[in-house]
């Protein structure tokens, strides 16, 4: 080991990447693979957006921006979040950051403290968990269930409240299980925040992307919740934008003051040309955006009826893009599972384990490619756990 290895502060804690990297390694030499696995959407970015960025470019608007973003991009992520959400902020309340994942680590530096502990929607975005731990924090994961298609139970949320709970991290719809907790239970969980004084983030990243028959209600809306949220949200899922990192949180005037400086060290300000893009994106025409979800229902709605036909359970995903899928009845757990489909049939899907489940029985597909492909993926998924359902008989 190295000298620098040696010295690594403790709030550095080994997270598993092996497993992503041996797959994408197993990828690497193979042909005809279909990636049913990332997150990132197939559809390239609207080319208004893009048209907007290379008119930024052309007007020499590559400058530093203020640590909080432009000002016209601030006053539209308002203007937006009031008219699709019914969120009450002011541009002066909106902070924009490079991505989610920098409004997730911003604002645990900012509310996170050595020994509190954050409750965390399970099946998980793991980045939750490092940085709480980087911060000092304790991950508690609130477990959510096949049997209720993984959306949330407030009864979950309560017994795991102890005298260090801070927060919990509210994600609806969910990655990777694709769950939108119904209106009621939000109600429940406001309810539960109040009682018990804890902290909410609201990741709301795929609250646009939602299915007939769902509702999503953001928690700030909520009497006596503005005060005690933060709301997060971004332009990469719903835009097909995330290779610009753009998301931005959104909290009350006194707490963002207070994250400014903070979010100054860590980035400046994200990428001028991308706040041009951003801009674009909800100021511009939004039929690119209709089609796109429309194309997701489709496949989402197919890819549900042959996971029925392949005698594979899943959590009825009513948001997202995503389907969490039960292989326990193969007798295989998901990191083999995933590893031999890979190597048989070409086929990448990831883990449960890698969203917080150890020795998991289920598997995250996206269904992020045309739906030629995915019904040609599908068709290889069933075949080899037809193979393993025989094995195992």
């Amino acid at each position: 080991m190295s000298l620098l290895h040696d010295r690594i502060a403790p709030r550095i804690v080994e997270e598993d990447g092996s497993f992503r990297t041996k797959m994408l390694g197993i990828a690497a030499g193979m042909d005809d693979v279909i990636a049913l696995g990332r997150g990132d959407p197939d559809f390239h970015t609207p080319r208004h957006i893009v048209d907007a960025a290379k008119a930024a470019l052309d007007a020499n608007q590559h400058h530093y921006t203020g640590p909080t973003g432009l000002p016209p991009l601030r006053t539209a992520i308002a203007e937006n979040l009031t008219a699709e959400f019914g969120l009450d902020y002011t541009p002066d309340e909106i902070v924009v950051t490079a991505g989610v994942q920098e409004s997730i680590m911003l604002l645990m530096l900012g509310l996170c403290a050595p020994g509190d502990e954050v409750l965390i929607t399970s099946p998980r975005f793991t980045t939750y968990d490092t940085a709480v731990h980087l911060c000092g924090g304790v991950p508690v994961p609130v477990p959510t269930y096949l049997k209720d298609d993984f959306a949330l139970d407030p009864a979950e949320i309560e017994k795991r409240i102890t005298d260090r709970t801070r927060m919990f991290v509210l994600v609806s719809p969910n990655n990777p299980t694709g769950a939108v907790t119904p209106p009621a239970v939000i109600r429940q969980i406001a309810e539960l925040a109040i009682k018990h004084d804890i902290l909410i983030v609201a990741d709301e990243i795929y609250a646009k992307l939602i299915y007939a028959g769902h509702e999503h209600l953001s928690i700030a809306t909520l009497p006596g919740m503005r005060e005690r949220t933060i709301t997060l949200n971004g332009f990469s899922k719903t835009y097909a934008m995330t290779g610009w990192r753009v998301g931005y949180m959104a909290a009350p005037l006194d707490f963002i003051d207070k994250m400014t400086e903070p979010r100054h060290t860590l980035s400046i300000n994200t990428c001028t040309i991308s706040q041009h893009a951003a801009l674009a994106a909800l100021t511009g025409p939004q039929e690119p955006i209709d089609a796109m979800i429309a194309e997701y229902a489709e496949r989402r709605d197919w890819l549900t009826g042959a996971l029925d036909e392949a005698g594979l359970g899943y959590g009825a995903p009513g948001g997202a893009f995503y389907v969490y899928t039960d292989i326990s009845s193969t007798g295989m757990k998901a990191k083999p599972f995933c590893e031999g489909l890979l190597r048989e049939t070409g086929v990448m899907v990831f883990p449960g384990d890698m969203f917080g489940e150890h020795d998991s029985d289920f598997i995250r597909i996206s269904y992020l490619q045309p739906l030629p492909l995915i019904q040609k993926a599908m068709g290889r998924i069933a075949g080899f756990v037809a193979t393993q359902k025989g094995e195992a008989a």
